[in-house]
């Protein structure tokens, strides 16, 4: 092979090579949709972000006004014309104080999970002096003092301290009514299995009528005892849980990092564009001043022959 030819094929070369370098680079367009969605992207998780900041403050008032409601002092729980107004928002966890007399023989017991192991509330309807009804979840039992009971208050319809004056009374927390039943468990009125404290399904079984729409967990050492239970099996009152889940701030830091992490991929690939278009341009540019030297010389060459 004469140098004539080996120089052609030389510039050939280059001509393919900075063929196969330029393609890399994207388009306008492609650049441009990405660093749009992108920008979507970082919008969309940086609202996520901000609203749950929003939430964790709507929540830490919430825990707030919960606090002050349970610790507050008893008043006197909603009477009739409240009732359509009570609200979990408003009303739940209050403070209240009803009085009246327990139905016994009426007792419904509802499965119950608490920190004294398994087991169940006993909900009694109190019939107030003026005939309404609120149900009293009166406390817990575990499973064997609760067959005990349930068969001790048939027929027990008297109030809970007779030989007291005037009718007894009891605080506790007003509760919203739990309709329906637990996951997966429905109440059953029929077989008198109960999973949730559901005010009205309780009411309508139980054959009661003006039945308020909310329940009251009785405080802790409240006179709620039936005279026939055996002291050892009476209802434990002041087990209600007071708590909020809140994960707003794990949540909000969770979309605040992905949107610095669509940030961050972002800027990577846009660096890494801009610097492989000037590796692209360099190349370009060695092989055309390569060419340009390897043109020189062979005009060189020939310009030497006699």
């Amino acid at each position: 092979m004469n140098p004539e030819e080996g120089l052609a094929q030389h510039a050939a070369q280059i001509g393919a090579d900075a063929l196969e370098v330029s393609p890399r680079r994207r388009s306008f367009a492609a650049r441009l949709i990405l660093v749009a969605s992108a920008a979507l992207a970082f919008a969309l998780l940086l609202g996520l972000g901000t609203w749950q900041v929003v939430r964790l403050q709507w929540k830490l008032d919430l825990i707030e006004r919960v606090d002050q409601r349970v610790h507050a002092a008893a008043t006197a729980a909603p009477a009739r014309a409240r009732w359509k107004n009570i609200t979990a928002a408003a009303d739940e966890y209050r403070h209240v104080r009803v009085s009246g007399t327990f139905l016994y023989d009426r007792t419904t017991r509802v499965r119950a999970s608490t920190v004294l192991g398994s087991g169940f509330w006993l909900l009694t309807p109190l019939r107030q002096a003026d005939g309404d009804i609120v149900l009293v979840n009166r406390g817990f039992v575990p499973e064997q003092a609760a067959a005990v009971a349930g068969r001790k208050t048939v027929g027990a319809q008297i109030d809970a301290h007779p030989a007291e004056s005037g009718e007894p009374s009891v605080t506790g927390l007003l509760r919203i009514s739990e309709p329906g039943g637990a996951f997966l468990r429905r109440n059953d009125a029929v077989a008198n299995r109960w999973y949730s404290r559901d005010v009205q399904a309780i009411a309508l079984a139980r054959d009661l009528h003006s039945v308020a729409p909310y329940f009251v967990d009785a405080d802790a050492g409240a006179k709620t005892e039936n005279r026939l239970d055996d002291p050892a099996d009476r209802p434990i009152g002041g087990l209600t849980v007071v708590s909020f889940q809140n994960n707003h701030l794990v949540y909000a830091m969770t979309w605040y990092a992905l949107a610095a992490m669509v940030a961050g991929a972002c800027w990577w690939v846009m660096r890494e564009e801009r610097r492989s278009a000037r590796q692209c341009k360099n190349d370009l540019d060695s092989r055309s001043r390569e060419s340009e030297d390897a043109k020189r010389n062979k005009e060189s060459r020939k310009s030497e022959k006699p």
